[in-house]
């Protein structure tokens, strides 16, 4: 009787399954897994968006099971469908710029004008496009000002937000999520002491779940960018092979596209996004760039593993 290998066992249990070998390299257990799975990030549909949460969490010096980042799911152009993409909170905005020792302060909130508007659209429900209507009243906009330590002078740095720019869309037509419905004046502060704090803070303070909910991707990959479809989370990568023996044809292109491909592979393999980016790849180039840029993929992919054990 063949014995099965404990390295491709998955915990049956539960509803994003993955091999034990990745929970040991990420420092986890099967019973936080679990937690993060079913508790902290219920809505994702990939195991490498939950993954790529608790890498960023590490490199950030978070604690992921105090969900400071939030996994969004985001309509990708360049591949055609939707990917997880993981971005923080306003807490974690927030924490990091009070870690910088130079955050001096939040002044209240200032809104505009209420409007009421009507926004109808289709939306997939269950699975089926179907039509619907809502009616919001929101504030016009929403001024934060956030102060920053700059050379012991306390300054002021102010952005203001617009409720109709910055409201998150549902499958990518106008009607608004149910969060901002729910909540217009609430999610529009989260916005505006966001952009508030990226200006006092441009080298720590970045994009927040909150302002990139319902918005598509038009850019290049980014390694916090994974598919969202479940075959492709589960199964084994699926990067095409080549030859163990034979080194890749480097191309006669511009230096410049080479350099590009090198860091995409880098980023790919950091966040072991494998199928996102060769369908980057096969969306953006063609020919002997192509064969160069899946090769090398599938390279670092192989190396990105450990041998198999012998029988």
């Amino acid at each position: 009787m063949s014995k099965s290998n404990p390295a491709l066992t998955t915990l049956p249990a539960c509803r994003l399954a993955i091999p034990p070998q990745a929970l040991t390299e990420f420092g986890l257990d099967a019973a936080t897994w679990q937690v993060l799975v079913d508790s902290i990030f219920p809505a994702a549909n990939t195991v490498e968006g939950v993954l790529l949460a608790v890498r960023y969490c590490q490199a950030r010096g978070l604690d992921v099971m105090k969900r400071p980042v939030h996994i969004v799911p985001m309509w990708n152009r360049s591949l055609g469908r939707e990917v997880e993409t993981v971005w923080p909170g306003i807490a974690e905005v927030q924490t990091t710029a009070a870690r910088t020792g130079q955050w001096a302060g939040m002044d209240p909130a200032r809104f505009g004008p209420e409007f009421t508007r009507s926004f109808s659209g289709s939306t997939k429900v269950k699975g089926t496009w179907q039509d619907q209507a809502v009616t919001v009243t929101f504030p016009a906009w929403c001024e934060v000002t956030v102060y920053r330590l700059i050379g012991g002078a306390r300054c002021p740095f102010t952005e203001t937000v617009f409720w109709e720019e910055t409201y998150a869309r549902m499958g990518g037509g106008e009607l608004p999520t149910a969060m901002w419905v729910k909540r217009p004046r609430g999610q529009l502060l989260k916005c505006a002491k966001a952009a508030s704090l990226r200006a006092a803070f441009p080298e720590e303070a970045g994009y927040t779940a909150e302002e990139m909910a319902g918005k598509a991707i038009d850019g290049d990959l980014v390694s916090m960018t994974v598919a969202t479809s479940p075959a492709e989370a589960t199964a084994t990568p699926t990067a095409e092979p080549t030859p163990e023996s034979t080194e890749p044809v480097v191309p006669n292109v511009d230096e410049a596209i080479l350099t590009q491909i090198e860091g995409l592979v880098i980023r790919a393999a950091k966040s072991r996004a494998w199928a996102s980016a060769q369908d980057y790849f096969k969306g953006r180039y063609q020919g002997e760039v192509l064969d160069y840029a899946l090769a090398e993929l599938a390279r670092a992919e192989r190396e990105s593993y450990p041998p198999a054990e012998a029988a």
